[in-house]
């Protein structure tokens, strides 16, 4: 039989994911990098979600991870089609050389 894993690990593991994602989006200039960090962000949460539903016995965990798995879809295809766009526009994806906003 399966031994249950704590949730005090689940929680561990969220919290070094997180910091991980955190890190990676306030370091890195490519915008993809930085879209790839913040979604490593989101995971973490739903780990979080799910741990927490699981420890808790309740089912609502796993309805925000439901909700925040597609919000993270919606925001990945918006978001690549916007990298694609900056990229035909200046070449790059770098968050320092695109400044599109400015007039």
């Amino acid at each position: 039989m399966l031994q249950e894993i704590p949730p005090n690990y689940s929680y561990i593991l969220s919290a070094i994911i997180f910091t991980i994602g955190a890190v990676g989006a306030i370091t890195r200039r490519n915008a993809i990098v930085i879209f790839m960090s913040i979604e490593l962000m989101l995971n973490a949460v739903n780990l979080l979600f799910i741990a927490s539903g699981n420890a808790f016995a309740s089912m609502d965990g796993t309805v925000f991870v439901f909700f925040v798995m597609t919000v993270a879809a919606v925001e990945a295809a918006v978001g690549l089609a916007i990298f694609v766009m900056v990229h035909r526009l200046k070449g790059s994806v770098n968050a320092d050389e695109v400044n599109l906003l400015k007039g």
